[in-house]
């Protein structure tokens, strides 16, 4: 049985953008997260509070969530990945932050240069700042189904690192097949196996497309009764960590398979593919989505 209604957290301008080589100008950003939520989207994860010495990209985040057009029925939550982070990203005025750890040692090594127990301390903080804030905080885990230096992640070790952020106050945990290796199969039991200690209804899949699978996981996790996923407009983004990992999957072409299904959403999928081909055309490329290229045709953007 299928959710009736679907919250989709579009992470294109943060995720999406943070490894461009060349620089996205500023209102190429602001303009990206206007049309989606304009589109419909009702969270568009907007940048990231880090610092521009690891994620050029984002040197200009204080300016893009002070400037941006913000609609009263969308959150425009940020990454922080720490206190110094977290006190910028709510004098620039967030509401929500986001908080990343992995379910990989190894990972959490080269992504944030710390152990995971390391990584869920220094959140300590983050959250306790958060609570007498009054910021919601979600929480990301990466390599819940397999990692590019240790290959596969045992369910066991993904389920302690998002119960671990959901004790600490986390609402939501984004659950990131982050190299895009996962099956129906071995995301459906990390899920059954994460839900015996996460209510399902507080967390949500984010499923990178390396091998083609992301549709089919977010298939397999409905089934399951999930009812939050991240995406991203394009197919933008992908993993600086793993080699050939492609994209998060594209906003247009989840958007296409929930309607299918009869699931709402609340998203006009032909002003999403217009914003596709408008960021594609910005970053001078083709839209990494067969929706978009398919709606798109013959048309200009």
């Amino acid at each position: 049985m299928f959710p009736s209604k679907v919250k989709i957290v579009e992470v294109g301008p943060r995720d999406g953008l943070q490894n461009e080589k060349e620089w996205v100008p500023t209102d190429v950003k602001i303009e990206l997260i206007e049309r989606l939520a304009d589109a419909g989207l009702s969270a568009v994860e907007a940048t990231a509070f880090v610092s521009p010495k690891w994620v050029p990209q984002m040197g200009d985040s204080t300016e893009v969530l002070k400037r941006i057009r913000r609609k009263p029925s969308v959150s425009y939550p940020v990454l922080t990945p720490n206190l110094k982070g977290f006190e910028s990203a709510v004098e620039a005025g967030a509401t929500e932050v986001a908080i990343f750890g992995a379910a990989s040692e190894s990972f959490s090594q080269k992504n944030i240069h710390c152990s995971i127990s390391e990584s869920l301390k220094r959140f300590e903080p983050v959250m306790s700042a958060a609570r007498a804030a009054g910021v919601k905080v979600r929480g990301y885990v990466s390599c819940v189904v397999g990692c590019p230096y240790e290959g596969k992640v045992e369910p066991h070790r993904v389920a302690w690192v998002a119960l671990s952020l959901y004790e600490m106050g986390c609402y939501e945990v984004s659950l990131g097949d982050t190299i895009g290796v996962g099956t129906p199969a071995t995301v459906r039991r990390m899920l059954e196996i994460v839900a015996r200690d996460v209510p399902l209804s507080s967390l949500a899949g984010h499923y990178h497309d390396t091998y083609g699978m992301a549709i089919a996981n977010i298939y397999a996790s409905l089934g399951l009764g999930m009812s939050v996923f991240d995406s991203s407009i394009s197919g933008l983004g992908g993993c600086p960590y793993a080699k050939g990992a492609s994209g998060n999957v594209a906003t247009e072409d989840l958007v296409y398979l929930l309607n299918g299904l009869g699931v709402h959403t609340g998203i006009d999928l032909e002003r999403l593919a217009t914003c596709s081909g408008w960021i594609s055309n910005a970053l001078r490329r083709n839209p990494n989505s067969r929706v978009a290229q398919a709606l798109l045709v013959g048309r200009d953007h």
